[in-house]
């Protein structure tokens, strides 16, 4: 099996590394200027395995401008800040290069699943990943990047983050943005939008989330939708049900949303978040993508 790498060497887990350039693959550390092209001579080169060496932004810039007519066996070595899709995978931080050779060969090597979500912005691009957001998880990332300059990062920067959105909504009293919310309208499915303020909108494809988290539901394939009215009514009571997928009639009934779509249209003054890089908002349509093969342990 042909195999081809492109690592990201900013990653957080590559940086001052050397990289791995065995003889018998392809390999580059492209700009992102330079990453269609070097993406087109993997595929002429005939790469049968596409390895990204680098976190979530990493995989969202690959897929995001991966060449239409080819479509090989992917596999994720998760060096970035954040590697919620290895996390998802089963990919921890064991699998090597080494090893995903060694998976290559192996009769019978474990493959799973996953759809991806694009998010089509005027008539630009879309962009292709897994995870997106809008209103108080923009605010959140922005937390999340001061953990990051920190260096806390992984499953210890998911969870710092989210202590510290909840203690910024107590302590923070009426005016946060946490009470007031943020304006957007959301059209799912094509219906009738609905308007008004949101605590937070987040939607993905994936299936598992760290500290055992099911904001979504029972894991399951699709676009998975959570949304959130502002300000929220009895978040004590609705956050373990939130974060751990429980009482979806009660959370209905008090603003929390969960569900399933095919396309979300979002109207938004405000920025969103796409596989933790921010976005300029606007008229942006969120669509269930195709499905990818990746190579697991």
């Amino acid at each position: 099996m042909r195999i081809g790498v492109i690592r990201n060497p900013h990653s957080h887990g590559n940086r001052g590394k050397p990289a791995e350039t065995p003889p018998d693959l392809l390999y580059g550390e492209p700009t992102q200027a330079e990453l269609r092209g070097e993406l087109q001579r993997f595929q002429r080169g005939e790469v049968e395995l596409l390895v990204i060496d680098g976190g979530d932004g990493t995989v969202r810039d690959v897929l995001s401008v991966l060449p239409a007519d080819w479509r090989p066996l992917i596999s994720v070595l998760p060096s970035g800040k954040t590697n919620i899709l290895a996390f998802d995978l089963g990919i921890r931080n064991a699998w090597d290069l080494a090893a995903v050779k060694a998976a290559a060969v192996r009769k019978g090597h474990r493959i799973r699943q996953r759809t991806v979500l694009t998010v089509h912005r005027g008539d630009g691009p879309p962009l292709t990943g897994f995870f997106f957001g809008v209103a108080g998880l923009v605010h959140a990332m922005d937390m999340a990047h001061g953990l990051h300059r920190a260096k806390v990062v992984r499953n210890a920067s998911v969870g710092l983050t989210l202590l510290g959105s909840i203690s910024e909504f107590v302590v923070g009293g009426p005016d946060t943005v946490w009470r007031r919310g943020f304006p957007l309208s959301l059209s799912i499915d094509g219906a009738a939008p609905s308007e008004g303020t949101r605590l937070i909108t987040i939607a993905t494809t994936l299936h598992r989330f760290p500290f055992a988290m099911r904001p979504f539901g029972p894991a399951r394939p699709g676009l998975k939708l959570l949304d959130v009215d502002a300000p929220p009514k009895h978040l004590w009571r609705a956050l373990p049900k939130v974060l751990w997928g429980r009482g979806d009639r009660w959370l209905g009934r008090h603003g929390y949303r969960r569900g399933e779509a095919r396309g979300l249209d979002f109207k938004l003054d405000g920025d969103f978040m796409m596989d933790g890089e921010i976005y300029r908002g606007g008229d942006i349509a969120v669509r269930e993508g195709e499905r990818l093969r990746f190579l697991t342990p």
